[in-house]
């Protein structure tokens, strides 16, 4: 390769590279972002839409030269050279691509962790909340803070909520009030922690906006952590194929201030007592 060549392959390379990372920083395709996973999860997206967007532009534009500069010229009827054994070239297809996919590996293991994937089921401590619906676990339903605590800064106690799948609904339980609802009802700020199990086959919990899925499956209950950060009213969505009308298995998580939540918690509560 020449000198010439090397300085235009460099110089393609690093604008490659440049757009790349303003495509992955400057084009959206998320919807907004509602819970404080969210953040965490949209720092991958961006990195692997980047790692994207340079490759997809890096291989499209060397189809194109490669059709325009090797392409078969007018007049030309045999078969172009056999060209193998070049040493060089095959370590560089092979290490490069390793080395993008040992990142992303290692970035994506590390997101997971900080969103609580690594953590056991016993840490959330949603067993005792969820069996002992006796107790008064929560200082007011969906309160700024509870009682004992003068900060308001004060990490909140999560809010137990058990989740059933059926085909072709969910079911939201608050232990606290035994409330039954088909909507998730939730505070803006305070952590919420499900218990969900399915009745028949699995189905999968899916909220875009709080980037959170996970699976609902018969007989074994999985835990799902989150805090919602933005009052609104986004859609739940079955994301695994549970049947004929698995489309159509949808729900709506409701998202409000803690005022709202709680006149919606003591106007369906069974214990309208609880927070008094």
């Amino acid at each position: 390769m020449s000198k010439n060549s090397t300085i235009l392959t460099t110089v393609l390379t690093i604008a490659l590279i440049a757009i790349g990372v303003w495509i992955g920083e400057n084009i959206n395709l998320l919807p907004i972002d509602a819970s404080t996973n969210a953040p965490v999860y949209d720092e991958l997206f961006k990195v692997l839409f980047t790692i994207g967007a340079i490759l997809f532009l890096g291989i499209t534009g060397l189809v194109l030269y490669s059709l325009i500069k090797f392409g078969r010229k007018p007049g030309q009827k045999g078969d172009g050279l056999a060209i193998e054994g070049n040493l060089s070239l095959e370590i560089f297809w092979t290490a490069i691509p390793a080395i993008v996919i040992l990142f992303v590996g290692i970035y994506s293991y590390d997101i997971y962790d900080r969103m609580g994937g690594m953590q056991s089921l016993g840490a959330s401590g949603h067993e005792h909340h969820a069996m002992n619906s006796n107790n008064k676990v929560w200082g007011g339903i969906g309160s700024s803070y509870s009682p004992g605590q003068t900060n308001k800064n004060e990490v909140l106690p999560p809010i137990p909520i058990e989740v059933t799948a059926m085909q072709f609904a969910f079911l939201f339980h608050y232990p606290e009030g035994d409330i039954i609802s088909g909507e998730l009802h939730v505070p803006t700020g305070q952590p919420v922690t499900m218990r969900m199990e399915s009745k028949d086959v699995i189905h999968a919990f899916w909220v875009p906006e709080f980037r959170l899925k996970q699976d609902v499956i018969p007989g074994q209950p999985t835990i799902l952590n989150f805090t919602p950060t933005k009052a609104g009213r986004y859609p739940i969505i079955c994301a695994e194929l549970c049947g004929p009308y698995h489309g159509g298995m949808r729900s709506t998580v409701v998202v409000e201030d803690s005022e709202k939540f709680n006149e919606w918690f003591n106007k369906n509560s069974k214990s309208p007592n609880l927070n008094t």
